[in-house]
């Protein structure tokens, strides 16, 4: 059961046409949230928007390249057309970590990466606290990190220093909106089980039930609706003491 800890609040998540951007959308919508869907991928997106809707929610979607700031913009300004204001974002796309030594990491695929992961999120921050700030009533705001922002991975150089930096951005922007009562914090998942993880295990050739318990001391994936419960306690008002932190959703991958 959810309680309506977001009744009418207008929430964006990012990345939420699928994994955990679609476990978060859907779960804020049965906490009365109304969701604004943000993704590229329109079928997808449109989608999740419709069996939200089909299950009593009120959701819409928008399409958006969070790397071209025109298009973060629009995203802000299509999400007040619609609802009014915004008080919760969610800032989750990201794209499939690299998987290449220091020594040879491609250099295409790190711009294309640091321009999603790292400066859309930067983006996102950006336009999210200009709304929340000209609106003069406070909101929250939760960067997605992930354990590769405290832990680092081999062969993600360029995914671990975009999450590294997603944390620092995330204390930055808490330090300087506190004042506002804008509340900035972020959510570092674990082994989590969405389509990017199943995909990079099947690439690697990895069986899940040998590979789980190096990344969990539970010894299993977690699932996309466990990082979305922390990103709705985040939201809500039950954490309103709570700024410039991170929730490692990581059955203690982190902490060995």
């Amino acid at each position: 059961m959810t309680f309506p800890v977001l009744q009418d609040k207008v929430a964006i998540i990012t990345g939420a046409a699928m994994g955990m951007g679609e476990a978060t959308a859907k779960l804020f919508a049965e906490a009365g949230a109304k969701v604004v869907v943000a993704d590229f991928n329109a079928e997808k997106g449109s989608q999740v928007v419709a069996e939200i809707n089909a299950a009593g929610g009120t959701a819409s979607f928008v399409k958006v390249d969070i790397s071209k700031s025109e298009e973060v913009q629009a995203l802000i300004a299509e999400t007040v057309k619609l609802y009014g204001r915004l008080d919760v974002a969610v800032n989750n796309a990201a794209i499939t970590p690299d998987q290449a030594l220091a020594s040879e990491f491609d250099e295409a695929y790190w711009d294309r990466l640091m321009s999603i992961d790292l400066k859309g999120t930067a983006l996102c921050l950006k336009y999210e606290l200009q709304q929340m700030i000209k609106q003069g009533q406070g909101g929250s705001i939760i960067n997605i990190s992930s354990v590769s922002g405290f832990r680092p991975q081999p062969f993600n150089i360029a995914y671990v220093a975009a999450k590294h930096g997603v944390v620092g951005m995330t204390k930055v922007a808490a330090f300087e909106n506190g004042d506002k009562n804008i509340r900035v914090n972020s959510v570092a998942p674990g082994a989590i089980d969405t389509p990017m993880l199943r995909g990079a295990l099947e690439e690697a050739g990895l069986d899940e039930k040998e590979y789980a318990p190096q990344l969990s001391l539970l010894n299993r994936f977690g699932q996309p609706r466990e990082v979305a419960q922390a990103s709705l306690w985040l939201a809500s008002d039950l954490s309103s003491y709570v700024t410039g932190t991170t929730i490692h959703v990581d059955a203690g991958y982190t902490s060995r």
